[in-house]
């Protein structure tokens, strides 16, 4: 049966549950379910108070903060400042990123641990180098903060795809993983289910958008409106036992986004709503 159809077919039952949330609160997670949650970038163009409060209407607490609302920059009395607006706010701030580590000398690395500790960051989503993801994994045990390797597609010369990060982080301490960009994912060619499966404990983090044809990064759409295999992905992530976060990368539409991540949003609730049916 082509996709096409089995996804109509599945939200015949569950898609009129996410229409009807939209502004509602989202499934519980403590049944032990994945969570779903935001990447800040999707909200990079807007100010930390403005940022926390769309966050608020999209009636979920967890995040994953870009460096635009806690920036790397400002002293630690800042940004402890901005950690306890999240969390006055009822965010639960999951982790941050992504972050880049170019050098391969420690002290420049350890200099973004420090940032993750100051900002509450359980874990960060990085975007490392072979070279220096042996200092990274040091320090992640030495902070006990768990580090997720970021896949960034085609033009990313180090860890294209999950399954290369996996071949590195595998033979690594269990706080080392890999963050699964679905659109980059897709974009190499790469299936995106298989991925989950094959990444299994070792999947830290994902981040969620979708596109209207996998071979173009740029023809990103709302959730549910491309081709990306929604539930499918959320079954496997079901499979898996996954109990992390994904995490809605919103790329597009940067002056307005909230119309279509709340259309994002109310999709992807009525996908899991469906799981559980």
């Amino acid at each position: 049966m082509p996709f096409s159809s089995t996804r109509r077919t599945f939200l015949g039952a569950a898609g009129v549950v996410g229409l009807s949330r939209l502004g509602a609160a989202p499934i519980s997670d403590n049944s032990g379910d994945f969570k779903l949650g935001v990447a800040t970038y999707s909200l990079r163009k807007f100010s930390r108070p403005d940022a926390i409060r769309m966050i608020k209407d999209l009636n979920t607490p967890y995040v994953s903060v870009k460096e635009f609302h806690l920036r790397y920059k400002d002293s630690p009395e800042e940004l402890e400042k901005g950690r306890k607006e999240f969390a006055d706010a009822g965010l639960k701030i999951m982790s941050g990123g992504v972050i880049s580590f170019h050098d391969d000398d420690e002290a420049p690395i350890r200099k973004y641990f420090d940032y993750a500790r100051t900002c509450g960051m359980p874990m960060m989503i990085i975007m490392p180098t072979h070279a220096n993801m042996g200092k990274v994994e040091q320090l992640a045990k030495e902070y006990n903060i768990r580090v997720a390797i970021h896949n960034h597609g085609p033009e990313d010369k180090n860890f294209p795809t999950p399954q290369s990060a996996l071949e590195v982080v595998r033979k690594m301490d269990p706080r080392c993983g890999v963050c699964i960009d679905l659109g980059h994912t897709a974009n190499t060619g790469t299936d995106v289910v298989k991925s989950i499966a094959d990444a299994g404990d070792r999947l830290f983090d994902l981040h969620i958008k979708d596109m209207k044809s996998f071979s173009d990064i740029d023809s990103q759409c709302d959730v549910g409106e491309g081709a990306m295999p929604i539930p499918a992905i959320f079954k496997q992530l079901r499979n898996i036992d996954y109990r992390g976060c994904v995490n809605l990368e919103y790329e597009i539409h940067p002056e307005n986004p909230l119309p279509g991540m709340q259309k994002s949003f109310s999709y992807m609730r009525g996908v899991r709503a469906g799981l559980h049916g």
